[in-house]
């Protein structure tokens, strides 16, 4: 979290100490003990898996560790350890307060309460939003004024494209599951942006420890800028299918099996985003290593024929 929150959080937490909310025999109870630390990580997206999180809280790099043994067995210092965020918490606070009864009385039968959305992009009254779980797509559109949408992306880079004819879904763990990020975007927008952008994210993010994420999300990445600068072919998009299948299936952690969910979902449902981009040939090579040599030759003085590659060399 930010300096600025945490210096917030901090003086909260020093009056609680002060009031004897927290530390040792609160409120005078002998052995009722309980208190809270901030720790402020980097910022490294895949410490919100919760193995790399505890290895960052550890002191080490923000690498996810193997299973098992599970956190909950063996976790913080090789402690049972349970890893929740603060949504988690709160829902848990208020149930202890109102009771289940009250928290099962919103939501639906298999996703009971409310969940937070963080609703950006092309609307007019972006913020932070609270439904009941079970809400539609379309509901949420209208409350926030977005007009013309094209498509909307649920849980951030590693969601889920959803495409106008499906916004009659509804966001819950039976039917579109989401992590709170909601992004809007018109007819207006070029979806192949916003790819792009995902996949440059996931590969500054990744934390190298797999090949599947570390050189699949490359290859990845330079597949789309190959189709986003009108270079790619029929070929790339089935290699880029390729990629992001073997990237689903082994990467070591969620951050390398989720980084192609925003390519696949767009291939299946905004085809046409990619085939107006490509060229009509099989192949199209996406590295000129004659012009890579361009350099070699002005340092040498050469520009003769044995100094360049031409087809068929």
């Amino acid at each position: 979290m930010p300096a600025r929150d945490s210096s917030t959080i901090e003086k909260t937490l020093q009056e609680r100490r002060d009031a004897n909310l927290l530390g040792k025999n609160i409120l005078g109870q002998e052995g009722f003990d309980f208190d809270i630390e901030v720790r402020l990580g980097a910022g490294a997206y895949v410490c919100g898996e919760e193995s790399a999180l505890i290895e960052s809280l550890e002191g080490k790099r923000g690498i996810p560790r193997k299973r098992p043994p599970f956190p909950v067995t063996s976790g913080y210092m090789k402690k049972p350890t349970v890893v929740n965020n603060v949504e988690t918490l709160l829902a848990a606070a208020r149930i202890a307060v109102f009771g289940a009864d009250w928290f099962r009385s919103s939501g639906t039968e298999q996703s009971t309460g409310t969940k937070l959305f963080s609703i950006s992009g092309d609307c007019a009254r972006p913020g932070i939003y609270e439904y009941p779980f079970g809400v539609t797509i379309r509901q949420v559109l209208e409350d926030c004024g977005a007009e013309d949408t094209q498509a909307v992306q649920l849980s951030g880079a590693a969601g889920f494209s959803i495409p106008t004819q499906e916004f009659y879904r509804k966001i819950a763990f039976e039917d579109v599951p989401s992590g709170g990020s909601f992004m809007v975007f018109n007819r207006q927008r070029d979806l192949l942006k916003m790819v792009l952008n995902f996949t440059r994210f996931f590969t500054h993010e990744s934390c190298g420890f797999c090949t599947p994420c570390r050189v699949g999300g490359r290859l990845m990445n330079d597949l789309i800028e190959k189709v986003m600068v009108g270079y790619a072919t029929s070929y790339d998009i089935k290699e880029l299918k390729n990629i992001c299948k073997v990237m689903k299936k082994t990467a070591h952690c969620g951050l390398g099996s989720t980084a192609p969910n925003a390519v696949l979902d767009t291939l299946q449902k905004f085809p046409t985003t990619y085939a107006r981009r490509l060229v009509n040939k099989s192949h199209e090579p996406s590295f000129n290593l004659d012009k890579a040599l361009e350099v070699s030759r002005h340092l040498t003085g050469r520009d003769d024929e044995e100094a360049h590659l031409r087809l068929g060399n």
